[in-house]
């Protein structure tokens, strides 16, 4: 990686606290293997030769994903890249690198970037050479501590996603979280959400799609569904990918105006939900604020109202877009 986008050297914020069980995950420099701290219940992992940790699932099964660098023996390890991309691999139980991958909805390989305060987020789809090196344009959009997330399945394994903190230096002013609501627009189009998630339990969430008023009923495919969405907790930015109902094709499930998930919220809190749908061969992403839990508890945002009718809905935060940097563009 370049000398403007270089992984920080401290520890990650990897913290996080179920019951007993506490994850820490910490990278030192760009290519040293990073380091998980043992688990301090449930059961540790084994060293394997720096190359992450196999064997013991132990605590890291019961943890939401994206809080370690190291899980089932499997490391995150970004690596140099000219200016203006962003490379890494991802070694095995043998600490070698990964060239076999399953694809999961419709590729081998997403990676999601968000910045730690949640006022940007990114999803892109790199490209692997055959010494297993994952390359993309770089999506990390302007300074700050962005988090970075590979979402895959190696190919006789189980579906992983692991984390890793990278830092862009220069200056950067914090953005508070949005408030809750249930309305939100991208780009024209007004995006509402139904359902409530609760801790600990699975909630239905539907998400409806419109422009100009008008109900849309026409959303094109994208990575096997009408829409994919992820969630990140606020704070230690724990990943949940949220599965849809139904898909394209399977004379069923409509094109829109409504996507439907099923989502678990792992505990109380405030979390930010990306929707990413495809209409006019052009792929957009809508975000929204939800409170899982009390939302009197501490951080988390004053709830705002719907949008009445004749009001303007609110407008999602500028994350720079959901691929390149350019609000609007198609995904890969």
């Amino acid at each position: 990686m370049n000398t403007a986008t270089k992984l920080s050297g401290f520890a990650l914020g990897l913290a996080v606290v179920f019951g007993a069980t506490y994850g820490v995950g910490r990278v030192a420099d760009p290519v040293a293997p990073p380091a998980e701290a043992p688990h301090e219940a449930g059961g540790g992992h084994g060293e394997d030769g720096g190359a992450g940790h196999g064997g013991d699932n132990g605590a890291a099964a019961h943890l939401p994903g994206g809080l370690l660098v190291s899980d089932r023996g499997y490391t995150l390890r970004p690596v140099d890249a000219p200016a203006g991309q962003f490379a890494f691999q991802v070694t095995g139980p043998d600490g070698r690198a990964v060239t076999a991958y399953d694809v999961a909805h419709d590729k081998r390989m997403h990676l999601i970037v968000a910045r730690r305060d949640l006022s940007g987020f990114r999803h892109v789809h790199p490209e692997m050479a055959p010494d297993g090196t994952w390359r993309v344009d770089s999506p990390l959009a302007g300074p700050g501590v962005w988090r970075a997330f590979a979402d895959f399945t190696p190919t006789g394994g189980e579906a992983l996603t692991l984390g890793v903190d990278v830092t862009v230096p220069g200056a950067l002013t914090g953005r508070p979280l949005p408030a809750p609501a249930t309305s939100t627009t991208v780009d024209g189009y007004t995006v509402t959400l139904a359902g409530a998630p609760e801790p600990g339990r699975t909630a239905e969430l539907t998400l409806t799609v419109s422009r100009a008023g008008a109900p849309v009923t026409d959303l094109e495919p994208y990575l096997g569904a009408y829409g994919h969405l992820v969630a990140l907790r606020q704070g230690d930015l724990a990943y949940l990918h949220v599965h849809p109902h139904g898909e394209p094709g399977d004379g069923r499930t409509r094109p829109g105006p409504e996507v439907s998930f099923s989502a678990e919220m792992p505990s109380a809190g405030a979390y930010r939900l990306y929707l990413d749908f495809k209409h006019g061969g052009v792929v957009r992403t809508a975000e929204f604020t939800v409170v899982a839990g009390s939302p009197t508890a501490p951080g988390v945002p004053a709830a705002t109202s719907s949008p009445t009718a004749g009001t303007p809905a609110a407008t999602s935060s500028p994350t720079t877009g959901a691929d390149h940097g350019v609000p609007g563009h198609g995904h890969d």
